[in-house]
This record gives C-alpha cells, sequence and structure tokens, in this order.
C-alpha cells in the first residue's frame, strides 16, 4: 500500500492501521486480549527475547493491539517510535523510572499540571534535584542550568493558567548543550502543534485528552523524534546498546518503565483510544472556535476579572502561540470578580460539567484552588498564579451559541 506520509493529518491516522495487513480484513485492528504469546520454534521465543527478532514476549511489554496505536502517534508526531503506557503520567514518570539517577538534575517548567509537579516533588525526595523556572523565558531556564542537568521538562500551554514556554528557544538551548528535551504536547495535541518542530527529544502525550476525546479510556504515550543523540547519554546501560543508537532510548525505557514497572497500556482501552484518535482534528476546530467564542464573551463581562487563554490579544505570549500552534487550544481559565462567587457561578450552569477531565466531547469545568491543586497549598498556588476564583474550562464541541449563552446566563 502507498506510504500515508504524502496524505494529510486526519487521511494518515484513518488509514494507519491499514498499512500492515490485517486479521480477516478488518478495518480497525482488532482488540487483542491474550497476555502471552507463543512460538512454533522455542529458538523463535529465544531470539524474541533477545532482541534479534521482531515479535511479543509478554502483554506487560508490547501488545498488537497497543502497537497499532503506538504507531499512530508516531505519525502524528512525526517521530521514530512511540511507547505507550495506562495513563499520562505513567508516561511522565517513565522518563523518571528510566532515564534519571541519584544526583541527576531536571530543570522544569514551574507552571505544570498539578499531578506532574507532585511527581517532581517525588523525585527531589529521591535523590534527583529539581528547579522550577519560569519557561516563559529561556534565560530562566539557562540560568538554572549545571554540569548535572540530564532533563528539561515543559508544557506547551500550561495547565491552567495557559503560560506558553519559549519553546522554541528552549529547544535550541538544549541542542547546543546536549540535554534531553522532554515537551508535553498534551494541551495542544499532535493536531495544534509538533514539537519536533522546536528540537524536541520527547513528547509527552495523555491519550486520555484530546487523542482519545471521549472520557472512555485512560492512556499516555512517549514519542522519541529521533533528534536526540543517546549516545552522549550518561545514563544508558549497556544491555541496550546493542539496537541503534537511535533505537536506544526506547529500548530502556519500554525495558524500565514497563516490563520493570508495568505501567502498561491495555489492549481495550488502546482500541477506544484509536479510534477516538481519528476525529481528532475535527473535534478540535469545533473545541478550538468555541474556547475563542467563550473567551471573548467573557473577556468583554465586567464581572470577569481575567481571562487566560492563548488566543486574546491581551495574552503575554499570544504572539509566540500564533507563530507555533495551528490554533490556541481548548483548554482556558478565568477569574470572577470578588463578590462573584465560583462555586455559585458553577452550580448555574447547564450545560458545563463540573469534573476534572480534559479534552472531552462535554465543555467540563472545575474550581482550581479548591481541587485539584488544592493540595499543593496557597503559597505555591500563588507563585503560579492561581487565584482563589480560578476556573478552569475544558471546551467541548456542543453548539458556539449554547456554549456562549450557558457562560453568559451563569455571570447574572
Amino acid at each position: 500500500m502507498t506510504t500515508p506520509d504524502k496524505y494529510g493529518f486526519t487521511t494518515t491516522i484513518l488509514h494507519s492501521d491499514r498499512q500492515k495487513p490485517i486479521e480477516h480484513g478488518a478495518l480497525h485492528k482488532p482488540i487483542h486480549t491474550s497476555v502471552a504469546f507463543g512460538y512454533k520454534d522455542a529458538r523463535e521465543l529465544a531470539a524474541v527475547f533477545q532482541g534479534k527478532q521482531a515479535g511479543y514476549r509478554y502483554g506487560r511489554q508490547g501488545n498488537p493491539t497497543v502497537s497499532a496505536l503506538e504507531e499512530k502517534i508516531t505519525r502524528m508526531e512525526d517521530g521514530q517510535g512511540t511507547l505507550c503506557f495506562a495513563t499520562g503520567m505513567a508516561a511522565i514518570a517513565a522518563v523518571v523510572q528510566s532515564l534519571l539517577r541519584a544526583g541527576d538534575h531536571v530543570v522544569s517548567s514551574a507552571f505544570l499540571f498539578g499531578n506532574t509537579n507532585s511527581l517532581w516533588q517525588t523525585v527531589a525526595g529521591q535523590g534527583a534535584t529539581v528547579s522550577f523556572v519560569d519557561a516563559t523565558d529561556v534565560s530562566h531556564v539557562e540560568a538554572a542550568l549545571t554540569p548535572a542537568t540530564r532533563v528539561v521538562f515543559v508544557e506547551t500551554i500550561a495547565n491552567p493558567r495557559t503560560q506558553v514556554a519559549d519553546l522554541r528557544r528552549i529547544g535550541a538551548l538544549c541542542a547546543a548543550r546536549g540535554i534531553l528535551y522532554v515537551v508535553d504536547n498534551t494541551m495542544t495535541s499532535p493536531y495544534l502543534f509538533r514539537p519536533k518542530s522546536v528540537g524536541a527529544s520527547l513528547v509527552v502525550n495523555a491519550l486520555t485528552k484530546s487523542i482519545g476525546g471521549h472520557g472512555n479510556a485512560l492512556g499516555g504515550s512517549l514519542t522519541d523524534t529521533g533528534l536526540f543523540d543517546w549516545t552522549g547519554y550518561p545514563n544508558i546501560l549497556e544491555n541496550y546498546k546493542r539496537a541503534p543508537a537511535i533505537q536506544w532510548g526506547l529500548a530502556q525505557i519500554r525495558a524500565k518503565a514497563l516490563r520493570d514497572f508495568g505501567g502498561s497500556l491495555g489492549p481495550e482501552a488502546a482500541h477506544h483510544l484509536a479510534v477516538g484518535s481519528e476525529t481528532m482534528a475535527l473535534r478540535l476546530d469545533r473545541e478550538c472556535a468555541n474556547a475563542m467564542a467563550l473567551a471573548r464573551m467573557l473577556e468583554a463581562d465586567p464581572r470577569v476579572a481575567a481571562v487566560h487563554y492563548p488566543g486574546l490579544a491581551s495574552h503575554p505570549q499570544h504572539a509566540i502561540a500564533g507563530e507555533l500552534f495551528r490554533a490556541f487550544g481548548s483548554l482556558f481559565s478565568f477569574e470572577l470578580r470578588d463578590d462573584v462567587d465560583c462555586f455559585d457561578y458553577l452550580n448555574r450552569l447547564k450545560l458545563a460539567i463540573p469534573a476534572s477531565n480534559l479534552g472531552d466531547t462535554r465543555t467540563l469545568v472545575i474550581p482550581v484552588a479548591h481541587t485539584i491543586f488544592f493540595e499543593m497549598g496557597a503559597e505555591r498556588r500563588a507563585s503560579m498564579g492561581i487565584a482563589e476564583s480560578l476556573i478552569r474550562v475544558s471546551v467541548g464541541i456542543e453548539d458556539t451559541v449554547d456554549l456562549v449563552e450557558d457562560f453568559r446566563q451563569a455571570l447574572g
């Protein structure tokens, strides 16, 4: 069959499974539930375990249904390989478990998803050190680097205050210093942005969000863009240097994060995520348009103190977001005036649902300081710009006029 590289984004995803033979002519890769894989010749089994022959060993390290999803993600991100995990957090933790050692140093954006912030706090208690910086300016990243820095980690658009990292300049800095550059692409998705274009080494996607898109399956992925020179990374073990150097990183991550820690994605979830990904572009076009309409309406209302959305000209990183991204994303947050109670406001919404997920087909809202960022405390929230009245909105695919009216009437 013709290679899909010349096709557009959605066409490539739709026909990805059919680049290899599928059992019984199925249009989707079937769900393979077996956790073990047998071989007629025992020597083949040994060759697979030794990495001399392609094949499946055990469901924890790979599965045909999961492999089909991994190939889709690799094509989306224009990478050289992808590994899938049970959740997006498992994908980020895989970097920690597989590639960091005691004494290593990480520079991370200070503007982070709450659970990622918590993970870095855990890492700091296990022998590595983490410096949190304002990654909207590359100079802050550069100032934090040390000889022990192994990883620079950023999100494309921060959740929930929507700060946009200085992605291109950080990528150039990491390339010049030989530092692993890990970019979490969840808030943009491969449809709106490819981190490889700014020099990312590894790309994180929480597949639960925009890629799966229907709130019915958890999953995460790590994609190796092929840009990083693993021969210069000091933490690769000799066992994983048998293959070409470009494969060393994923080989070690597969062994250490999937085999040893077991954060594996199940085949049923992989199937849901693969099917959901086929409509990602269609959904995001509607969601981004809805987000822009809502952000503009709220910004113009005097009962709203602030709106944080990269699509607004008032956003500090509006220009850089316009240069980098196809659109400005489906997530924004806003602060109410002091005399408008955020809980009362949320309870007056008729369509938007109080819930903690992102990237769903339905619009979801959550009071940030009182829920997903409550554990970190008021001082840390203040340092991240998280106001007590901040409401995060993950915008869905509802009809625009209905959403705008819902958010407007709730202000009353």
